[in-house]
């Protein structure tokens, strides 16, 4: 029997009136930030800003909470199901250095790229601190040594598993869910049952991952509406030239090395990766939490960018952790930053303290408040640098910090690629 023609109409409509995710987010975009303007325009004190404000507050931070709500348990069963389904002890072998390789090789090239954008670029020189002096004098830094920071974080690694759980310490979640992943695997057919309950698991979190992306497009929009709205423009003219040195070279770590990086690897184009990931960026990018972002990037890696679960459910939590491309090359050229604005010129040998400082500060260090200020703090005390400074950076950090997460969750999903093609090549036939 032919389809009537209003069985096609009724299609058509459909057709016409269905926006893909993708889209709405694009257009959360949009409207954030131009209402963002508009609130900015308006002024603090209007009625509307601060309604508007108070709104874009609740369901932001609403959005935000619901992808923290299923991050643990995500975090979790991904990973230990991931180790669990490399049952090859070679193949887990090869994914661990396939992982942890990339993951050096790409920190590398963004501090690397930061470090040389600012020598040649110079932003603060002709600046002088004295200017930023109220700010200085009103901050104080809270300071911790090279060796106390690694002893934390070492110490943070190896904790009471139902505590991480309980209070979200991610990296110490990734360490016990990699033993117990790895228990499963040594004991075969013993533990079935365990590993049938974390798959069923990571399949219902997932689920629920999906219907919280359907909230994305209006959390994005509050947000950015946020962001731009409460931004303080003077000081961004002030500093536009760092601005524009660590946006535009966090930009071309993301659009160029990257993607150089993944085709060489893969062969995968740039646009096709970008469409399967831009779920994950726009979020990042709004959010800027590569944690919070973390359910929403194992969804493009697996469901857009056809990486292995076994494969995304190791690499991608793992990189959330301890993989901060983005993170990496800010610290590094705020190192340089501060420098010119003290009137300091950093030699060779200093620089390249400032390299290993911005690695390993980059980990993060997971119980320590305040973390990022105390690994930015590190980065400058580590050439000698007043770790007062970091108070000219705070009011830029919340704009800079949506680029640099970004491109960090980009680095996830970039590796999870590389390491599911380097495992395939090395695969026995």
């Amino acid at each position: 029997m032919q389809p009537s023609a209003k069985t096609f109409a009724i299609k058509r409509k459909r057709g016409v009136m269905r926006v893909s995710l993708n889209t709405q987010m694009l257009l959360g975009v949009s409207a954030g930030i131009l209402v963002g303007l508009l609130f900015s325009r308006l002024g603090p004190d209007a009625a509307l800003a601060q309604s508007g404000l108070y709104v874009s507050g609740l369901i932001g931070n609403l959005f935000i909470d619901l992808l923290k709500m299923v991050l643990v348990p995500l975090v979790f069963t991904s990973i230990a199901v991931g180790i669990a389904n490399l049952r090859l002890h070679q193949q887990m072998h090869q994914v661990w250095i396939s992982t942890l390789g990339f993951f050096g090789l790409s920190t590398t090239a963004a501090i690397i790229l930061g470090l040389t954008a600012c020598n040649l670029f110079a932003p603060g020189r002709g600046l002088s601190l004295d200017v930023f002096h109220s700010a200085l004098h009103n901050f104080d830094a809270k300071q911790m040594t090279l060796a106390d920071f690694i002893a934390k974080f070492f110490h943070g690694l190896f904790v009471n598993p139902f505590a991480a759980l309980a209070d979200g310490n991610v990296l110490a979640i990734v360490v016990f869910a990699l033993f117990l992943g790895i228990a499963l695997v040594k004991g075969g057919g013993r533990y079935r049952n365990i590993l049938v309950l974390l798959q069923e698991g990571l399949e219902i979190t997932l689920r629920m991952v999906g219907w919280i992306m359907h909230l994305a497009p209006f959390g994005i929009m509050a947000l950015l509406t946020r962001l731009v709205a409460t931004q303080d423009m003077g000081l961004l003219t002030g500093l536009a030239k760092f601005v524009a040195v660590v946006i535009g070279t966090t930009l071309v770590h993301s659009l160029v090395v990257l993607p150089l990086m993944l085709y060489a690897v893969t062969r995968i184009k740039p646009m096709a990766f970008f469409r399967g990931a831009r779920e994950a960026l726009v979020t990042a990018f709004a959010t800027s939490s590569s944690s919070a972002t973390l359910p929403v990037t194992l969804r493009c890696a697996e469901q857009h960018l056809h990486v292995k679960p076994e494969i995304a459910g190791f690499v991608v939590p793992l990189g959330a952790t301890v993989n901060m491309d983005g993170t990496a090359l800010y610290e590094a050229a705020a190192a340089l930053f501060v420098a010119n604005l003290a009137g300091v010129e950093l030699n060779f040998v200093q620089q390249l303290i400032v390299f290993f400082t911005a690695m390993i500060a980059a980990i993060g260090a997971p119980g320590i408040p305040s973390a990022g200020m105390v690994t930015m703090v590190m980065v400058l005390q580590s050439v000698g640098l007043p770790a007062e400074a970091i108070a000219i950076l705070l009011p830029i950090d919340r704009l800079l910090d949506t680029f640099r997460t970004m491109v960090n969750v980009q680095g996830d999903m970039v590796g999870s690629l590389i390491v599911q093609r380097l495992v395939r090549a090395k695969a026995p036939a």
